[in-house]
């Protein structure tokens, strides 16, 4: 069962080279990312944070009303407890600023990713979200997806050219 309030992983320290995928929500899952000035607004704010705490944007989507991210460590000092923390508060507080509202939720699922596989399975999720809620047909045609260290058909050769109306499986 989900509760409202995700806890970390107990046993797990959040440090170094590990990949993670990072789901966050918008206040009230309100329609933030709709325009294009909104998401590199809070698009920047994610990148300065993953050049500051040593992380790489592998891929990203921003939904309507939420944000996937799928992230990976750089460096023993790579801190995704930290990350979190910075990403959300730049984002926000530029948000805010510009726009005069709270721009997320105060909690945000994570997932550990344990091998390249699930790395892979992750990519395909993003990537097909926005054709799963039938705001495209193609992922290549959504206009806020992306990657900093690949092109979307990079990512898309590395899944599988494969039917992302009806792929999922985590």
């Amino acid at each position: 069962m989900r509760t409202n309030q995700p806890g970390h992983l107990k046993t797990f320290d959040y440090l170094g080279l590990h990949r993670y995928f990072l789901t966050f929500c918008t206040n009230y899952r309100r329609h933030a990312f709709q325009n294009g000035d909104v998401v590199n607004l809070v698009l920047a704010q994610i990148s300065r944070t993953a050049r500051e705490s040593a992380f790489e944007l592998l891929a990203y989507c921003f939904m309507p009303d939420h944000l996937h991210l799928l992230v990976e460590g750089t460096g023993d000092n790579s801190n995704c407890r930290r990350f979190i923390k910075s990403a959300k508060q730049y984002s926000g507080y530029y948000f805010e600023k510009d726009f005069k509202q709270k721009l997320w939720q105060r909690y945000g699922f994570e997932r550990v990713l344990r091998d390249d596989e699930a790395t892979v399975v992750v990519a395909r999720y993003i990537l097909n979200n926005p054709v799963r809620a039938g705001l495209v047909a193609d992922p290549r045609d959504y206009p806020f997806t992306g990657s900093e260290k690949y092109s979307v058909d990079e990512i898309l050769e590395a899944v599988g050219e494969c039917d992302f109306r009806n792929s999922w499986s985590t």
